[in-house]
């Protein structure tokens, strides 16, 4: 968590994929107070509840049914979207932003941009399977604030306590996204 900080990053998402998850979100918020830590891979009720009370900022889902759009309400939250369609869903649960998973099997910054007329008032946060090459693709899109990438913070650098080189991808992670007017 200092590593990103220390890297200049403001917001990450924290994906709970393993039984460590839950205390490693509690350890992050300790570390780096400021930091703004979402848990992600939110695909149920109990997930949402253990999440926000292990200190999750905001929420984000890998997709989007009906009941988990209702239970996310509590809390800021992306729900994952693929298509227009599952976008008009979340949208009719009041939800205006979004995380766009998977991104690039999903079509990529040319589908979010196809998406940009018909649905202008939402905004996405493309996730899966984006390379920091491809970072740009998806910031020149109006309706991407942020996007997500594992090679921040792979598992290896993790595993191996590599905090200069995941401090090092945080700033590079941060320098991708050019300022808006």
């Amino acid at each position: 968590a200092r590593a990103l900080e220390a890297g200049g990053l403001k917001v990450v998402e924290l994906t709970l994929r393993t039984s460590a998850a839950l205390a490693a979100l509690g350890e992050m918020k300790r570390a780096a107070p400021a930091l703004i830590v979402g848990m992600g891979t939110i695909r149920t009720d109990e997930d949402v509840a253990r999440s926000l009370a292990a200190g999750a900022d905001f929420l984000v889902s890998p997709g989007a049914s009906a009941s988990l759009l209702r239970a996310m309400r509590v809390a800021p939250a992306l729900p994952g979207v693929a298509t227009a369609s599952e976008a008009m869903t979340a949208a009719d649960a009041g939800y205006r932003a979004m995380k766009f998973f998977p991104a690039e099997p999903a079509g990529g910054a040319a589908y979010l941009k196809s998406l940009a007329g018909p649905l202008p008032d939402l905004r996405f946060c493309p996730t899966g399977g984006i390379a920091a090459e491809r970072a740009g693709d998806y910031f020149a899109l109006p309706n991407v604030p942020c996007l997500g990438g594992t090679w921040v913070a792979t598992r290896a650098m993790i595993a191996s306590s590599d905090w200069a080189g995941i401090e090092a991808n945080a700033r590079r992670a941060n320098a991708l996204k050019p300022p808006r007017p």
